[in-house]
């Protein structure tokens, strides 16, 4: 049994819930208020983060560390490359959009309309939403840019970074954040990416209070 202890709008969360549907193992997922931490919860991650994943009898925390063990133990389809290179070009990028992007980007606008609300933290502070809304362009500039010499953003393979960057555009899409006429090649490396079995259940989140707009789930957006 493996259950995944997550949250519907973390991308780190995201981003595990793929790499588990495109290796086709089944998994249970336990949505957890991680801000309103249980003494069972902190047991499991005591960082009070999630996602956490229980595999067996283990308990794994970090979506990076998580996403690359469950390559290692279940190497198809592969999702880092084999020759260093390639394994530091997708590890750079992941740390991109979990560090860069995350902090520029999706803390500034998903956390601002989303996350304050259901945590009950207040309204959007205006200022960092105008910062998010203006630094995605950046992001996909140059998103654009890696895709013109590439197929897959860390090389001509789908690998996690693929899977760290949609975890991420998937929930700022969710709420109408991504201007997907920006760039047709990041709109068509993101229409790929969605068409893929494993985003199935992604499109399906439903996050109480907030509606995805007509787009989010239509695969020819």
């Amino acid at each position: 049994m493996i259950r995944l202890y997550h949250f519907p709008l973390s991308p780190f969360c995201r981003k595990v819930r793929l790499t588990l549907a495109e290796k086709k193992l089944d998994v249970e997922l336990l949505e957890e208020r991680y801000w309103e931490p249980s003494p069972d919860f902190l047991r499991r991650n005591p960082a009070g983060k999630v996602p956490v994943l229980r595999l067996d009898n283990r308990v794994l925390a970090e979506s990076q560390a998580i996403c690359e063990y469950l390559d290692e133990i279940h190497p198809s389809p592969p999702l880092m490359p084999r020759d260093p290179d390639g394994r530091y070009e997708v590890r750079r990028l992941c740390a991109w959009f979990d560090d860069k992007f995350q902090n520029e980007v999706t803390s500034k606008l998903l956390y601002e309309r989303v996350n304050k609300k259901v945590m009950g933290q207040g309204y959007p502070d205006s200022r960092n939403v105008k910062y998010g809304a203006t630094q995605i362009k950046y992001h996909l500039d140059y998103m654009g840019w890696l895709l013109e010499q590439r197929r897959w953003l860390a090389g001509n393979d789908l690998t996690l970074a693929d899977f760290a960057a949609a975890a991420h555009l998937s929930c700022l899409d969710y709420i109408s954040d991504v201007d997907w006429h920006r760039n047709a090649m990041v709109k068509d490396w993101y229409a790929k990416i969605k068409s893929r079995p494993c985003f199935r259940t992604l499109l399906r989140d439903q996050v109480p209070g907030f509606l995805p707009p007509a787009h989010y789930a239509d695969l020819d957006f």
